[in-house]
């Protein structure tokens, strides 16, 4: 659990100053023993303290070490970057062997301690999903990636193009990446799998204008996204502008993590939380089945 990942890291990682806090904070996050957990470079900035460009070099850092790990191929509620603790989850492996012979028995880390194999279907339990296709892992010569979008240069969706330690907020789909949805496209409108639309700058923001951030929290935000993904992946494709209104639907009927009876379809309950009545989100659910903008776009 992160108890675990973070005692490791108090105790026995070399890491120092922005690097230390941002392992750290990736830490807090591992829910369970193979020391994987997902973060945006949103949250590391904001939990540190640190600038973006502190953030980058810190995880560039650890990322030439052996302390700290990325996944390229997995990705996290609302695309997020996975990493993991490699030495960690070793440490963690060699006490619970320990432990299961001599619970007392003293038990140092070393740098020859095997890492244990990662268990995919466990990692979904927490939002983490192996993606489909295959990345070019820019990781071991240059985690950070590229200051600008790869997507000018190889235009291919998400799930198989190039991603870096910096997440997915700063190199949103549909504005840096609009090539991405014309394969599906049969006309003029680009459309695309709900699975590989991206939530835009303006959608984002629309989160936090309207409470809904605030009210689910990160988790719950991402929680919810990730559903509306597993609801929406047999839908045919559609254009940004009508997954954006979907999915604003979706979360405006979503309730707070802790709430009993969630519901997030239309007529679920009497009234929509946080900004939208259940009239106006309705009338946004029809609009996206034909379609048509809702107004809320941007």
């Amino acid at each position: 659990m992160s108890v675990d990942a973070r005692e490791w890291v108090w105790k026995y990682s070399s890491s120092r100053g922005t690097a230390r806090l941002v392992l750290l904070s990736i830490a807090d996050r591992v829910p369970d023993k193979q020391g994987v957990a997902w973060a945006s470079m949103t949250s590391l900035v904001e939990r540190t303290n640190a600038s973006r460009t502190a953030v980058r070099a810190a995880l560039r850092a650890l990322a030439a070490g052996d302390e700290l790990e990325l996944l390229d191929g997995y990705l996290g509620p609302l695309r997020t970057t996975v990493y993991r603790l490699p030495r960690a989850a070793a440490f963690q492996a060699k006490v619970d062997a320990a432990r299961e012979e001599d619970p007392d028995a003293p038990v140092e880390p070393s740098d020859t301690d095997p890492v244990p194999e990662l268990e995919p279907e466990k990692l979904q339990r927490h939002g983490i999903w192996p993606t489909k296709g295959t990345y070019s892992a820019p990781s071991a010569r240059n985690p950070t990636g590229a200051a600008s979008a790869p997507s000018r240069r190889n235009p291919h969706p998400r799930r198989s193009g190039i991603r870096t330690l910096e997440g997915t907020d700063s190199t949103p789909q549909n504005r840096s990446e609009p090539k991405v949805n014309r394969r599906y496209s049969s006309g003029g409108t680009s459309v695309a799998p709900a699975a590989e639309w991206q939530v835009d700058p303006d959608t984002h923001t629309w989160t936090r204008q309207q409470g809904h951030l605030d009210r689910l929290g990160e988790g719950g935000l991402a929680a919810a996204d990730a559903k509306w993904r597993l609801h929406r992946a047999d839908w045919k494709p559609r254009s940004a502008g009508a997954w954006a209104a979907d999915w604003r639907s979706w979360i405006a009927r979503e309730h707070a993590p802790g709430r009993t009876n969630l519901y997030a379809l239309p007529g679920g309950g009497t009234a929509t939380p946080g900004g939208m009545t259940r009239a106006e989100a309705h009338t946004a659910a029809l609009l996206a089945a034909l379609e048509e903008p809702t107004g809320t776009e941007g």
